[in-house]
């Protein structure tokens, strides 16, 4: 199901609790309308998180992250057949390049997956990335809760595919998985992107074409060689994948619920979640002082303070303490 039918984002406090429940319940309105104060920043946002909080930690997040061209949405859609098929309610939060002029996304859920959009236990969002280096929009991990809370099982996370800025998917999935296509200059693509370091299962999609195994084979020698990895630590597979004929999908399943098990019996599922939400509340914190901040461009303090570094009565570091003593304070 797509996120439609959303109307207006300003109602009244009291309804926050019933846009809970009825997402809870799956109705794909209320899922869109939460979705759509967490983008607005909406008054109502932490009486939103306050009220999901007590229903998330279930849902399995999986980034799929890579260079533009290798298959991602194809993948996405795939992946979300798979787990319908195992009988997951699957949640698919696609982040797409903003647009300079408007700030929204330039690729449409229903251009992505329209096969998935009649099915009520899929429910598929697209985002702007809004200038994100990462990929990512800012509202991304409460968006992530938002899927969660409405019994999402298992949410795809498919980001912008920007090349080398393309890592901070790793922060905030469980699993990440790197797509990479033959005849696109991947494996080289992927050394200089710091690639390596982040994925956690690999996939060479469009393994019909030729050189597929030949990009398999540089991989994983480019994964060999830069392994710091003690015994029993996790090694990345290589999956080959024809997404398109969902060949392979199968086997990238299997690989992904395979190191779900690793994480959890290693009690790094635990740890990366609470790295996750460590840099959630670091984000919003940030925020807020760099909201305070920009409100003292237009006031006398921070004036004050710039007139006396330009007379040499201060040095920017100290004006700077002065700055956040006078906010913190």
């Amino acid at each position: 199901m797509t996120s439609e039918g959303l109307g207006s984002t300003t109602r009244r406090s009291s309804s926050v609790p019933e846009l809970v429940e009825r997402a809870r319940k799956g109705d794909p309105r209320a899922v869109a309308r939460l979705i759509s104060l967490v983008e607005d920043a909406s008054p109502l946002l932490r009486e939103v998180m306050s009220a999901l909080i007590k229903h998330t930690g279930d849902a399995y997040v999986i980034g799929l992250t890579g260079s533009p061209g290798v298959g991602k949405s194809t993948t996405t859609s795939a992946l979300v057949r798979a787990y319908r098929r195992r009988g997951r309610r699957v949640g698919v939060l696609a982040v797409d390049p903003s647009s300079p002029f408007s700030g929204g996304a330039l690729l449409g859920d229903r251009v992505r997956m329209q096969e998935h959009a009649t099915d009520p236990e899929v429910f598929i969002r697209s985002m702007a990335s809004r200038g994100h280096l990462g990929g990512l929009a800012w509202a991304t991990p409460q968006v992530l809760r938002v899927l969660d809370a409405a019994g999402c099982d298992v949410i795809l996370v498919e980001t912008v595919g920007v090349g080398q800025s393309e890592v901070e998917i790793a922060s905030l999935a469980d699993t990440t998985v790197v797509l990479l296509a033959p005849g696109m200059g991947d494996s080289i693509q992927a050394a200089k992107a710091g690639i390596l370091e982040i994925g956690d299962v690999y996939a060479v999609n469009k393994a019909d074409r030729d050189g597929a195994d030949a990009t398999a084979r540089e991989l994983n020698q480019m994964l060999a060689l830069g392994e710091r990895r003690g015994p029993g630590d996790w090694r990345p597979p290589i999956v080959k994948t024809v997404a398109s004929r969902s060949e392979g999908i199968d086997e990238l399943v299997e690989a992904l619920e395979k190191h779900r098990a690793w994480l959890e019996e290693r009690g790094q599922l635990a740890a990366r979640r609470h790295r996750r939400v460590c840099d959630e509340i670091e984000t919003i914190a940030v925020t807020a002082l760099r909201e305070r901040i920009g409100d003292l461009h237009g006031g006398q303090r921070l004036d004050e303070l710039a007139a006396r570094v330009l007379a040499g009565e201060l040095d920017p570091y100290a004006a700077a303490d002065e700055l956040v003593e006078g906010i913190t304070g």
